[in-house]
C-alpha cells in the first residue's frame, strides 16, 4: 500500500485499545483512519468476542475484520505480572488508553485513571460502558438493546400503534463509539496545547439522549412524549414514504418553498391552502396530505417520480437495501465500500470506508488486515525493546 504517513493527522499517537465488542473498537477504527496506531490488547486465547461472531470467510470474522482492519494486537493477561511489566512499557510510550470495563475493573487491576495519571500525567484515559463512571447505575451491564430501550429510542421507533422495535444498526454502541473518538480528539488537542491528559468518560445511555433532539424538544414543550411515527418525521411534513405504482419511495419537503415546488411538480393546488400553507398547519393535517400526494404518485412508477423531482430541486430518493447502497454511484465515488485485505495483502471483505473526509488525507480503497490474535507481539516487543520513536513502526 502506499505511504500516505506524512498526511495522516493522528500519525505518531499511540492508542492502547483494550476495548472489545463495537463501541471501543469503533472509536479506534476512526482513530485509526486518521492516523493513529492502534496497539489492541487483548484477552490471552480468547481475544476480542467478535473474533467469534459471523458471518466467517475463510475461518475467519468479517465481522471483526471490518471494526479492527489496520490494527496491532498482542495478547496479554493484566493479572499476571510478566505481561504486567510488558503493559507498563506499552504504557510509557502510548499517548491514549481505551478501555470498555465495567467501572472499578481498572482501578482493581492497578490500572485506573488516577493511578494512571499520577504515573502518566498527559496520558488520556478513555472509557466507554453501558451507563458511565458516575451515577447510581454505574455498575450495571448493558448492550446495544438495553441503552436503545432505556435511552428513549425505542420508545420512537416503528409504526403508530404497535410495538417499538430497535433501530437495525446498534446505534447505542456506534453513537457511544463516535463521541468517545471525539472526546479523545478534543483531549489530544488540549494535551498539545499544554494541558494535562484528561479522563474522557463515555456512556451508552447518555449518547442515546443526546441522539433524540426532536424528541426531547417536543416532550420538553408539550409535556408529552412522541410516540413511534413510523417514516414520517413529527416535525416536519411532507417527510416521509410514499406510494408509486410500484412501491414506496421517500419525499423530503423541508420547508415551504420545497412544499411549493412539490406542488407544481404534481400539479396539486395546495401550496396557498389554509390546511397546508405552513409546516405546522401540514403537520396537523399530515395524514390527509399524504392522501392527497398518493393519489397522484400512484399514477407512475417510483424512479419517474425520483427523476421529476429531482429536477424540481426537491430532497427524494428510493429505499435500499445494503445490496443496493453497496453499488450505488455516489457511495462509490466517496470511497465509501472498501476492501479489507488479508494477511497475504489480497481483498478478503468489504468494509464501510472512512466517512470523515479531509482534503490532505488520504483516502484509499484499499485496508490493511486486522490482526490475527496476537500476531504482533513479535514486532511490537521488538519496538519496546529497541527504543525507537512512537511513529517508528513502518515494519509493522
Amino acid at each position: 500500500m502506499p505511504d500516505d504517513t506524512c498526511c495522516r493527522p493522528l500519525e505518531g499517537v499511540v492508542v492502547l485499545d483494550l476495548t472489545h465488542v463495537l463501541a471501543g473498537p469503533y472509536a479506534s477504527m476512526g482513530l485509526q483512519d486518521l492516523g493513529a496506531r492502534i496497539i489492541k490488547v487483548e484477552r490471552p486465547g480468547l481475544g476480542d468476542d467478535t473474533r467469534a461472531f459471523p458471518p466467517f470467510k475463510d475461518g475467519a470474522s468479517a465481522y471483526f475484520a471490518t471494526i479492527n482492519h489496520g490494527k496491532e494486537s498482542i495478547a496479554l493477561d493484566l493479572r499476571a505480572e510478566t505481561d504486567r511489566v510488558i503493559f507498563d512499557q506499552l504504557l510509557e510510550r502510548a499517548d491514549v488508553i481505551l478501555e470498555n470495563f465495567r467501572p472499578g475493573v481498572m482501578e482493581r487491576l492497578g490500572y485506573g485513571w488516577e493511578a494512571l495519571h499520577a504515573w502518566f500525567p498527559n496520558l488520556i484515559y478513555g472509557a466507554v460502558s453501558g451507563f458511565g463512571h458516575t451515577g447510581p447505575d454505574r455498575l450495571r451491564p448493558a448492550y446495544d438493546m438495553v441503552v436503545q430501550a432505556r435511552g428513549g429510542v425505542m420508545s420512537i421507533t416503528g409504526e403508530k400503534d404497535r410495538d417499538p422495535v430497535r433501530v437495525g444498526a446498534s446505534i447505542g454502541d456506534i453513537a457511544a463509539g463516535m463521541f468517545l473518538c471525539q472526546g479523545v480528539l478534543a483531549a489530544l488537542y488540549a494535551v498539545k496545547s499544554g494541558a494535562p491528559g484528561q479522563k474522557v468518560d463515555v456512556s451508552m445511555l447518555d449518547s442515546q439522549l443526546a441522539l433524540l433532539e426532536h424528541a426531547v424538544a417536543i416532550t420538553s414543550v408539550t409535556g408529552h412524549s412522541p410516540r413511534p411515527s413510523g417514516a414520517r418525521h413529527p416535525s416536519i411534513t411532507p417527510f416521509e414514504t410514499f406510494h408509486a405504482r410500484d412501491g414506496l419511495f421517500v419525499i423530503a419537503a423541508g420547508n415551504d418553498a420545497l412544499f411549493a415546488s412539490l406542488c407544481n411538480t404534481l400539479g396539486l393546488p395546495l401550496a396557498e391552502d389554509p390546511r397546508f400553507a405552513t409546516n405546522l398547519a401540514r403537520c396537523e393535517n399530515a395524514r390527509l396530505l399524504k392522501r392527497l400526494i398518493e393519489a397522484v404518485t400512484l399514477d407512475q412508477p417510483k424512479q419517474y417520480w425520483i427523476q421529476e423531482l429531482q429536477r424540481a430541486g426537491i430532497p427524494t430518493g428510493p429505499i435500499q437495501d445494503v445490496a443496493q447502497v453497496m453499488q450505488d454511484p455516489q457511495i462509490l465515488a466517496r470511497n465509501m465500500v472498501v476492501d479489507v485485505c488479508d494477511a497475504n495483502g489480497h481483498p478478503q471483505y468489504k468494509a464501510a470506508g472512512n466517512p470523515v473526509k479531509l482534503s490532505a488525507l488520504p483516502d484509499p480503497v484499499i485496508r490493511r488486515p486486522a490482526p490475527s490474535l496476537d500476531g504482533n507481539r513479535k514486532d511490537i516487543l521488538k519496538w519496546l525493546a529497541s527504543g525507537a520513536t512512537q511513529d517508528d513502526h513502518s515494519d509493522i
